[in-house]
């Protein structure tokens, strides 16, 4: 079977792409390892995603906000950083940013949902479902997908996005800088006595690390703990009573008593970034791209920019009859997106290194740290502006980052 373009993985970032491109005359081949009943319902996995006003623009654009439910979509209003038994920490307050919210919170399930539901009713595109790739190959003559029930896949161009732990990356001998931070964070909804006001925390403490994501109900929130992974399995055999106990006790009492309202999710935290992002009629988006640590809350946020970026130039290309795999389109595409996320990865690693450190000099480094942005409303308004930024494009402050690391 021939097409123009062979998508491998039907994940968010691969999704929306998909998505981007329709009306634009191209002809897809979806390829995802999972069923297509698990994509028309994806099971709970636990995630909250931080939307940023640019990100909730460009889901808007793509239909998918209307296919979400209204429960779930929770407010990011505010957000605020606390170290170690702080009870007032680093506040970011939506009224300093001129917006009437940072953000939003949606699951990571239900962008899914609704990202595949718009994808069924594109005529362009072939979705192969439970089907896994077999090999890669690529070259001046075109691109060759061969999957593992004997079918080949013929096209212009392929795109990865199956993953930080790609398969098509590491097939196309494409190296990744892996960063193992040695910890496993597990993802909870809980209910909890006192309201969230709709903040988000980010709690760093010695020996963890604690968030708490604000949902829709004021009483509910997404809950996020990372640990050394002994400690996470003990804490993870605790049946829910033992472990409802476990988490308030981990949050000094601070929302009162608190109980399971979801699955339990561990994952291990990995941060990845690939060291080149196209090769010879292939290009990598989502975290096959770049995989964030969550601190920041710029994955997926990263993943739709990348997806819309690559999306862009395939169909200004197209437009006008230019080669849509053509070595310069991609190189535009890797610059731009490196551009984009370089600095903020490795800003990333740098605070999350610091920040889950449990000496003392870190200690207090930390606590300068926070002092010193508390009382800096630029340094504070450059950071927001991260989140509320609508325009397209890289956002200012990873400009200013950029000019910067230059």
């Amino acid at each position: 079977m021939s097409f123009d373009i062979v998508v491998i993985g039907a994940g968010p970032a691969g999704l929306c792409f998909v998505r981007s491109l329709a009306g634009s005359g191209l002809r897809i081949a979806l390829v995802e390892r999972q069923e297509a009943a698990a994509l028309v319902a994806p099971a709970d996995d636990g995630r909250e995603i931080a939307i940023t006003h640019h990100s909730q623009r460009l889901i808007r654009e793509l239909a998918l906000w209307g296919r979400l439910r209204e429960e779930e979509i929770g407010t990011l209003r505010d957000a605020m950083v606390l170290d170690g038994d702080d009870r007032d920490g680093l506040m970011f307050r939506h009224d300093e940013a001129g917006k009437p919210q940072l953000g939003w919170l949606l699951p990571n399930h239900a962008i899914r949902r609704a990202a595949y539901a718009e994808v069924m009713t594109l005529p362009e595109v072939e979705r192969i479902t439970g089907a896994r790739v077999g090999s890669i190959r690529t070259g001046v003559d075109g691109a060759e997908v061969g999957l593992d029930n004997g079918g080949t896949l013929r096209a212009q161009l392929v795109v990865a996005a199956d993953s930080r732990f790609s398969e098509t990356r590491r097939a196309m001998g494409i190296a990744a800088g892996m960063h193992d931070f040695g910890k496993t964070m597990l993802v909870l909804r809980m209910q909890h006595d006192v309201p969230h006001e709709q903040v988000a925390w980010e709690w760093f403490g010695v020996g963890q690390t604690l968030a708490l994501l604000p949902l829709h109900d004021p009483h509910t929130s997404s809950v996020v703990l990372t640990l050394r992974p002994q400690a996470m399995q003990a804490l993870l055999a605790l049946d829910d009573a033992a472990l409802e106990a476990a988490m308030a006790e981990r949050f000094q009492q601070r929302l009162g008593t608190m109980r399971v309202a979801g699955p339990r999710c561990a994952y291990p935290l990995v941060g990845v970034y690939a060291k080149r992002f196209v090769a010879e009629r292939f290009a990598l988006i989502g975290d096959a791209a770049v995989g964030m640590h969550p601190v920041t809350a710029h994955g997926f946020n990263f993943g739709l920019l990348g997806q819309a970026t690559l999306a862009r130039e395939l169909r200004a290309a197209s437009n006008v009859g230019r080669p849509i795999w053509s070595p310069a389109l991609l190189q535009r595409y890797e610059r731009e997106h490196r551009l984009a996320t370089r600095p903020l990865y490795l800003a990333t690693q740098m605070l999350a290194g610091l920040y889950t450190d449990d000496r003392r000099p870190a200690r207090v480094l930390r606590k300068l740290a926070l002092g010193a942005g508390a009382r800096l409303g630029p340094f504070k308004r450059l950071v927001m502006s991260g989140l509320t930024a609508d325009g397209g494009g890289v956002p200012a402050p990873l400009r200013l980052l950029r000019r910067g690391s230059a």
